[in-house]
């Protein structure tokens, strides 16, 4: 599967590498986001290009931008393309690059969003524009959206759409972030490209409790850190079961027959894979991090208050009701208070998608040897929203990153390489024809 269209990807590449550039240079750092800076910023380039586009604001400078590519409809509904113009704060000291200069060095882009998402972004407006100077025909709209707030839950972003512009949601299908490639697996040299079709559900939670003040030469039992801590030891001692999902073990059993785990797929080997990577064993299991921990107000003072958040993030379909009672028994303490500060569950994407043959079919012709298999995402995306509509919605981010680039979103010099933004257009492109001609 390869377009008929000759297209010069040199030039190309080169116009997408400045365009991230001067992308990751707009300060969208979420909080407080300003993400109509993006818009902004995009809004010009669009006017260029002769294609029409709107703001949907929801206020406080945190537009989103759509614009749609009008189809015949021959094919069906429309296709997104989605991406989030905010980006996560950054601790400069730990940067060797300034994180929002956009450098342009040794072969990479570097910069705070370039991976997370800026440059799925500009691959997805690349693939937008190309569509539209080149005249080439739709059987299907194709909408570009540039959202806003995904980093902190999306509130003023997807999640605002869906309820006061659900219009804007309605579609066949969604490429988003979420799943991508990689040059090795399990130490096996081979490119392996993921698709996001599920993603463990947020259960944000806080535990509370109080307890009688004093001074702190005379200790005593109604201590409300001490009552924090002994709850908070019960709840990191706590041994949660392996319950990986449908789309779990068809990720492991699809990288044995592709030759990556030499291994059947079996409980054993679950177990010994959970044990040995962490990421692996959070796909597996409902995972707890405790996050912040807040008591007490000078030095010698028992503290009235003490209370400590939790990222829970469950295994698909995992009932979240279920899951606070079992917290509850767990720390066996009625005062320690739980509350819920957010719950986000949605059903996976299916496996047997026109859109999900697409998308192989267009990376393994572009990538010699590569395997493409389903995924779950330990994290959330916006994806999340539209699957709860019943829309299939992707994460399909068509890069091959080496090991030392993979912990690179969210942390330190964060970047993408020029010949991975120029695979990731070009596979973008045969998928979007793929699907949309």
């Amino acid at each position: 599967m390869t377009s008929s269209v000759a297209l010069d990807w040199d030039r190309l590449t080169e116009e997408a590498t400045e365009l991230l550039s001067s992308y990751i240079r707009v300060d969208t750092v979420n909080p407080p986001g300003n993400e109509t800076r993006a818009c902004e910023w995009l809004g010009p380039i669009l006017d260029r290009e002769g294609i029409p586009y709107r703001l949907v604001d929801p206020g406080r400078g945190r537009a989103t931008l759509v614009a749609t590519l009008p189809g015949t409809g021959a094919r069906g509904g429309s296709l997104i393309l989605l991406n989030h113009t905010d980006v996560v704060p950054f601790e400069r000291d730990h940067w060797t690059v300034e994180p929002l200069g956009g450098e342009v060095r040794d072969g990479y882009i570097w910069g705070r969003g370039a991976s997370d998402m800026k440059g799925m972004g500009i691959m997805e407006l690349m693939v937008f524009l190309l569509h539209k100077r080149l005249a080439l025909p739709l059987e299907r709209d194709l909408t570009f959206i540039a959202v806003a707030d995904e980093e902190a839950g999306s509130a003023f972003g997807v999640e605002f759409l869906a309820r006061e512009h659900p219009d804007l949601l309605q579609c066949d299908y969604v490429i988003n972030e979420g799943g991508t490639g990689s040059t090795e697996v399990f130490g096996v040299q081979r490119p392996t490209f993921t698709i996001g079709v599920a993603e463990k559900g947020p259960f944000w939670l806080k535990l509370s409790t109080t307890g009688r003040p004093g001074h702190g030469s005379v200790p005593h039992d109604d201590n409300a850190a001490d009552r924090l801590v002994r709850a908070l030891g019960k709840v990191l001692q706590w041994q949660r079961p392996l319950m990986p999902s449908a789309e779990v073990l068809e990720y492991f059993h699809q990288l044995h027959a592709g030759g990556v785990l030499r291994d059947a797929v079996t409980g054993a080997l679950l177990q010994r894979l959970a044990a040995e990577h962490p990421r692996i064993h959070s796909m597996q299991t409902n995972s707890i991090s405790l996050t912040t921990l807040d008591s007490g107000v000078k030095h010698n003072v028992i503290p009235a208050e003490a209370s400590a958040t939790l990222d829970v993030r469950l295994v698909p379909g995992y009932d979240p009701d279920r899951f606070i009672d079992e917290l509850r028994a767990v720390i066996d303490d009625p005062r320690v208070v739980i509350d819920e500060v957010f719950r986000s569950s949605t059903p996976p994407s299916p496996l047997d998608t026109e859109l999900f043959a697409v998308m192989t079919r267009a990376t393994k012709s572009l990538v010699e040897d590569a395997i493409v298999v389903p995924g779950v995402s330990t994290g959330f995306t916006d994806s999340r929203v539209f699957r709860r509509l019943g829309i299939p919605a992707y994460g399909f981010v068509p890069v091959l990153l080496e090991p030392e680039d993979m912990g690179r979103a969210h942390g330190n010099d964060e970047r993408l390489s020029i010949a991975n933004l120029r695979l990731g257009m070009q596979i973008l492109f045969e998928t979007v024809r793929g699907i949309c001609a």
